[in-house]
């Protein structure tokens, strides 16, 4: 693996200069790598960048060898949203169910790697890290939405239709897409297992892995030539062995 002689540190960015290199790296992997856009992305400079950006917290995991950003998380609280308006992912899910519970809450997004650092220990530091972010808030509830590339969900029926039958939110906090696609594409005798999982993100089966739930509903999303569904994570749900892996940050790309 390209990094296991990596030194890495994770922190939250503090300067332009760091929100920059963040933003470099999405730019990286959402628009060179994914075909994805938006009305705020510098072409010119390679940046990947939104109006939400300010309110965020940026966690980023640093190749120190190379002196490089390697991996990115975006991380927003419920009282950050509150000075933003909203959740960035309200645009696409009604979170009435999560906004009214009580409970403490942290939207996730734009998580991505470098390219070469993927399925090593890159991930582990930055599950780690934001691991310690949760705990340092007191967050309850985690959420946001994850990506399948293309916006063709016939495309996806498999490991759509996977994670409605098998994965779909409880009632307390199961989101809604704003505009519906169904996820249930395929009836459970004809599914097929083995390429729906091949076909589901890392990311997303991390999330599983942790006792993750999905909203109902996907969202296409063609500014970004994504199809979208929401990840939710009740950490008081978790059992033992899901609490061990997340706490040790062992949920890898």
């Amino acid at each position: 693996m390209p990094d296991m002689s990596s030194q890495f540190s994770v922190k939250i960015a503090e300067t332009e200069e760091d929100l920059q290199a963040a933003q470099a790296l999405r730019y990286d992997v959402f628009v060179r790598e994914l075909g994805g856009g938006g009305e705020m992305v510098d072409h010119d400079a390679g940046l990947e960048r939104d109006r939400f950006d300010p309110f965020f917290d940026h966690m980023l995991v640093t190749d120190e060898a190379k002196g490089m950003v390697v991996g990115v998380y975006r991380l927003l609280r419920d009282d950050q949203a509150a000075r933003a308006g909203q959740f960035y992912s309200e645009d696409e899910y009604d979170l009435s169910v999560l906004k009214t519970s009580g409970r403490r809450l942290l939207e996730l997004g734009r998580s991505c790697l470098h390219a070469d650092y993927r399925g090593g220990m890159a991930m582990f530091h930055l599950w780690s890290g934001l691991a310690q972010y949760v705990e340092r808030h007191g967050i309850e509830i985690l959420f946001g939405v994850a990506s399948f590339h293309g916006t063709d969900p016939h495309a996806l029926a498999n490991p759509l239709a996977m994670l409605h039958q098998n994965h779909l939110a409880p009632p307390d906090l199961r989101v809604r897409s704003k505009i519906l696609q169904s996820m249930d594409l395929v009836s459970a005798d004809r599914l097929d297992r083995k390429r729906a999982m091949v076909e589901t993100p890392a990311l997303i089966k991390a999330y599983l892995r942790l006792g993750g739930f999905v909203g109902e509903g996907a969202y296409i999303d063609h500014a970004f030539n994504t199809t979208d569904v929401c990840l939710l994570l009740d950490t008081e749900r978790m059992n033992e062995r899901q609490r061990k892996i997340y706490a040790g940050g062992r949920g890898r790309e």
